[in-house]
């Protein structure tokens, strides 16, 4: 078989189990969960600080959702009262400079970081974040993440959901049980998943393989 008619057999089957599986999490209202740990977004600017001028992130693993990865890149994070050490970074590079915490971080941080979704970081406080060249001390961009559930229009009409509705989550198993505020982010580019952090996942019983439902 000739190479383009190979990656247009490849490609058609590729559609077709992306399609399976977006029925059939349609017709179980089941939508898969991926958890995420502390990590840091990075601006080029602070990039070039922190690594050295014109530096490039190193991929290291594809994220669940297009275009995003994680790199194997980290760097270190101090607040007034203490600091964490090899934190992930994430890419590709954003416009503005990014640190997501967790709940428990923020104690040990000495930093009250608002619950916001990535991108809304008005109000919210800054952080001074150490690289092996240098230096960044950033005005804002600490928040922890708000839940929410990446997925295309396509999704949220399946689902019954618009993008920006604020939703409840159920969580079954033995720990299981109810999440409120949790925002549906639907866009075009977006994977079907519903993210929540390591604290979240722990005080449910949530594994990686785990799935939720939404509730209205």
């Amino acid at each position: 078989m000739a190479s383009r008619e190979y990656e247009a057999v490849l490609k058609l089957l590729l559609e077709a189990v992306k399609a399976a599986n977006n029925s059939r999490n349609a017709a179980t209202d089941e939508i898969p969960v991926g958890i995420s740990n502390r990590h840091v977004h990075l601006s080029q600017a602070d990039l070039d600080t922190l690594f050295g001028a014109g530096y490039q992130l190193t991929p290291i693993k594809d994220l669940s959702q297009p275009g995003q990865f994680a790199c194997s890149e980290t760097v270190t994070i101090c607040g007034p009262k203490g600091a964490i050490e090899k934190v992930r970074v994430l890419g590709p590079v954003r416009s503005k400079s990014q640190i997501e915490i967790l709940a428990g971080d923020g104690f040990k941080l000495g930093v009250k970081a608002p619950a916001k979704l990535s991108g809304d970081l008005a109000g919210t406080p800054g952080i001074t974040i150490v690289g092996p060249k240098g230096t960044v001390n950033t005005q804002e961009g600490v928040i922890v993440a708000q839940r929410h559930i990446h997925m295309t229009p396509q999704d949220a009409a399946q689902y019954g959901v618009h993008d920006g509705q604020i939703v409840q989550i159920r969580v079954e198993g033995p720990r299981g049980g109810v999440y409120g505020n949790v925002a549906i982010r639907a866009t075009d580019t977006s994977a079907l998943e519903c993210h929540i952090d390591t604290e979240e996942a722990n005080a449910m019983g949530v594994g990686s393989s785990a799935t939720i439902k939404i509730i209205k």
